[in-house]
């Protein structure tokens, strides 16, 4: 069934009885349908593209959410669920003709048991609230995106977030028990166990990532690991940005798996240091950030062997944090990139496409060839370790045409990332932003499947429609886009 047919099965929306049935589930304030109170749902982080939705509901209990579920099945609206808007491919951009389901106030952390290493979530609870909870029993929670302080673990199961660390101890689909969820009818469902195994088919994991397709998650138990012992970072400046791409490659291959490893080029470190002031060398054309943790003796050798690998890789300069202090004031120069590249341009599009790390140099080349025929500026800041690039194009959203070559930029990278090997998206989801580009990624008994995965979970296809998967009949329509921006 292709969009279109499924959009012409829908019954006309009753809105006033919609809205009616809404406000007897939620009293008070928790419908929201003035324009003025609508506009701040109107987009996720990227803010390329906008709608209002028909409502916006703000649920304060699980048994308001289901209820919710259920009024817009009944109706046939589609629904979008919400988490902190922190995203950045679109995914949380509201129907115009649906529910926007805000389950920012399901904030809970409903138990932590430090024996089994678990913290079990309402969806609204932020990445960084979780570590700071369990810090007092020597745990944390490894996946940490750089928007950890705002960003809801609701949000990183539907985009399958990652961040700094994510090269050792995996993205959030690797730290999770299991998972409570709506079905399109509203049903009630409990995916995996505590337990290390579960038999049949996996289902959390291809819930984890579906951005909101499949159903609508209401609490998430997560592993928490033990805090290290000790951890250090190390920052080296190069001369250039092909020598810091193959020292990442030198790094891995002497069978050294860091906590983390990031890599900036000259416009990011300038940004970064110019915010955070942690001590970046701003002489040099690319840094890289590499964590290592573990025991004292473990710390202390691995720090030894990567100190020598930079240097052998012809690092200017190679610095060892001494304290935790210093240690994290390092990391908060890359975690505050992204807005601190907001000063250098009025606004800037961050791409997430992910490559083999044997050609993260010739891909940075290549993306600073386009941005310069293009007449833009790119500042890269990426998870080196895995290949996961975010090149930030700088444009101003006020010129039609300076928005036009961004986003053909943005085209061009995700573009360049598949015909090298990798994919059109690490951590960030497909959302809006990359719908097009999955027809290139994929053939189309693979986009098929997609589709009837799609089907089967939410046979009315009113859940986060005409996000994540192209439901186009064949899709030939994709393949013959011009660009990448339909999305109807």
């Amino acid at each position: 069934m292709s969009e279109a047919d499924s959009d012409a099965a829908l019954p006309a929306i009753d809105a006033d009885a919609l809205i009616t049935e809404l406000r007897n589930i939620i009293p008070g304030d928790g419908v929201v349908v003035e324009r003025e109170g609508l506009t701040p749902f109107e987009c996720d982080g990227l803010m390329l593209y906008k709608a209002l939705p028909l409502v916006a509901v703000m649920p304060r209990s699980k048994a308001e959410v289901q209820a919710v579920v259920k009024c817009c099945a009944r109706h046939r609206v589609p629904v979008v669920a919400r988490g902190s808007g922190t995203g950045i491919c679109g995914g949380a951009m509201p129907h115009p003709e649906g529910v926007l389901l805000d389950l920012a106030k399901l904030d809970s952390i409903v138990a932590i048991d430090p024996l089994a290493r678990t913290a079990t979530l309402q969806p609204g609870v932020t990445n960084l609230r979780i570590s700071q909870t369990a810090a007092k029993h020597g745990l944390y929670y490894a996946p940490d995106p750089s928007s950890q302080i705002a960003c809801s673990i609701g949000g990183n199961v539907a985009e399958n977030a990652g961040g700094v660390h994510c090269l050792k101890y995996g993205l959030t689909v690797n730290n999770l028990l299991s998972l409570e969820m709506l079905t399109a009818d509203g049903e009630l469902v409990r995916l995996g166990s505590d337990g290390l195994d579960n038999p049949g088919y996996d289902m959390m994991a291809l819930i984890t990532g579906s951005e909101g397709l499949l159903g609508v998650v209401t609490e998430v138990t997560v592993r928490l690991l033990p805090t290290p012992p000790c951890a250090r970072v190390l920052l080296a400046g190069f001369p250039s940005v092909r020598a810091a791409g193959d020292a990442v490659g030198d790094i891995i291959a002497d069978g050294i798996v860091p906590a983390g490893l990031e890599m900036m080029d000259k416009l990011a470190i300038t940004a970064a240091e110019d915010f955070a002031q942690a001590g970046y060398p701003r002489d040099a054309e690319a840094l890289l950030l590499c964590e290592v943790d573990g025991t004292e003796e473990e710390v202390a050798s691995h720090t030894e062997r990567v100190s020598a690998l930079l240097n052998k890789a012809g690092a200017t300069s190679v610095r060892v944090s001494d304290s935790e202090a210093e240690r994290a004031l390092l990391w908060k120069g890359r975690k505050s990139a992204f807005p601190a590249v907001g000063r250098l341009a009025p606004d800037y599009y961050c791409m997430d496409g992910t490559i083999p790390r044997s050609r993260i140099s010739e891909v940075l080349e290549e993306i600073n060839d386009r941005a310069t025929a293009y007449g833009l500026s790119v500042a890269n800041v990426f998870h080196a370790g895995d290949g996961n690039l975010h090149p930030l194009i700088l444009y101003n959203a006020g010129d039609p045409d300076s928005v036009a070559k961004a986003e053909k930029l943005g085209s061009d990278i995700l573009s360049l990332s598949v015909r090298v090997g990798g994919a059109i998206t690490g951590e960030h989801g497909v959302g809006i932003e990359k719908l097009a580009h999955m027809a290139e990624q994929f053939g189309e008994a693979e986009l098929r499947q997609m589709e009837e995965i799609k089907a089967a979970f939410d046979p009315a296809l009113i859940l986060n429609p005409g996000k994540g998967v192209p439901i186009l009949k064949r899709c030939q329509e994709y393949r013959a886009l011009p660009g990448k921006h339909n999305h109807g």
